[in-house]
């Protein structure tokens, strides 16, 4: 390392070590102790001393000044013809002893826990929410109601009404609930933090069903991805008009749209299979017939398939919202010590 030093020093630093594939950090780490223990540097000549600094501290302390600003605390001492350092160096010094801060009480919001749901199968997790559509004229507005499972992407319930009410979302829930013959302990209701989702009534009538319910965080819209994805397919299709004339024609257009969505609509997180094969247990058939073809085809023509003899994308066996950080970071572990 000495003769290191002793290059370096009559040549450049960054291309000598390059030269000698030697990262520049390394060598002036191992250079120092050559040189010896560092001289601290001296503070300069205008700073305050320690006891300076505990005499302005106190005077900043007294009954005199403790409720005022340093800026109204050097005024004052400057009217009286006393000069002890300047109005930063008191902010400094008050800084150090953690004693400039808001003196007013400034409004603390708690740090909500992002729900961690998982469903494995259909009609454990359920997800709701409210849409608007647009009615006939400017300002009105009819009320999409839907509630989907989130396991199957199935739409277990729906309505359309004039207006949001906790009323309507009461009844549609335990008509559903009825309907998909949920029992006690069996569901989580999710949704996010509407007036309607949170009232009172729609709290009781869960609480008699036996289902757990929660909600997204505040202001965090991807905690109720599920029902914000499925509006989207839904009002964005061709058939969807901009405006509803009657809220008749909404929901005739939306119990067709429906009825596509969950028997026809091949759902690309669901291995393309249709929300009604997941939700009624169809989906092992359906993908084992699938076998079949897709091995007919290999068959036929092997060359066309490079990859292989080609295999049906299976449909997922737990679906999240908001999966656990420790559950992925396994995860990638495991995938790691596979390869």
């Amino acid at each position: 390392m000495i003769a290191v030093n002793e290059v370096v020093g009559r040549l450049p630093v960054a291309s000598t070590c390059e030269a000698l594939s030697l990262a520049r950090a390394t060598y002036y780490r191992r250079r120092a102790p050559l040189l010896g223990p560092r001289e601290r540097k001296a503070s300069p000549p205008r700073t305050l001393s320690d006891g300076e600094r505990h005499a302005m501290l106190a005077l900043l302390h007294d009954d005199r000044f403790v409720d005022l600003a340093p800026a109204q605390v050097y005024a004052t001492l400057l009217d009286e013809s006393v000069y002890h350092c300047s109005e930063r160096t008191m902010y400094r010094i008050l800084s150090a002893n953690r004693e400039v801060r808001e003196r007013r009480d400034q409004a603390r919001h708690p740090a909500y826990a992002a729900p961690e749901l998982l469903a494995t199968k259909p009609n454990e997790l359920w997800s709701w929410d409210i849409t608007k559509l647009l009615g006939p004229t400017k300002w009105t507005y009819f009320y999409l109601y839907v509630i989907i499972d989130v396991f199957s992407r199935y739409v277990v319930g729906w309505m359309i009404a004039h207006h949001e009410s906790a009323t309507l979302a009461k009844k549609l829930i335990a008509e559903t609930c009825e309907r998909q013959g949920i029992e006690p302990g069996q569901l989580t209701l999710h949704a996010d933090r509407g007036s309607s989702m949170k009232s009172k009534a729609v709290a009781l009538l869960l609480s008699d069903l036996g289902i757990t319910k929660t909600h997204s965080r505040p202001h965090v819209s991807n905690d109720n991805p599920f029902s914000e994805a499925a509006f989207k397919t839904l009002k964005y299709r061709p058939a969807v008009p901009e405006r509803f004339g009657a809220i008749e024609h909404a929901r005739g257009c939306f119990g067709d749209l429906f009825s596509w969505y969950n028997d026809d609509h091949h759902h690309g997180a669901l291995g393309l299979l249709t929300p009604r094969d997941v939700h009624h247990g169809l989906g092992d058939q359906r993908v084992a017939n699938r076998a079949v073809v897709l091995s007919a085809a290999y068959a036929l023509h092997p060359e066309r398939f490079p990859r292989g003899r080609p295999v049906p994308a299976q449909p997922p066996t737990e679906v999240w919202i908001n999966k656990p950080a420790i559950e992925t970071e396994n995860a990638s572990e495991s995938d790691l010590a596979a390869q």
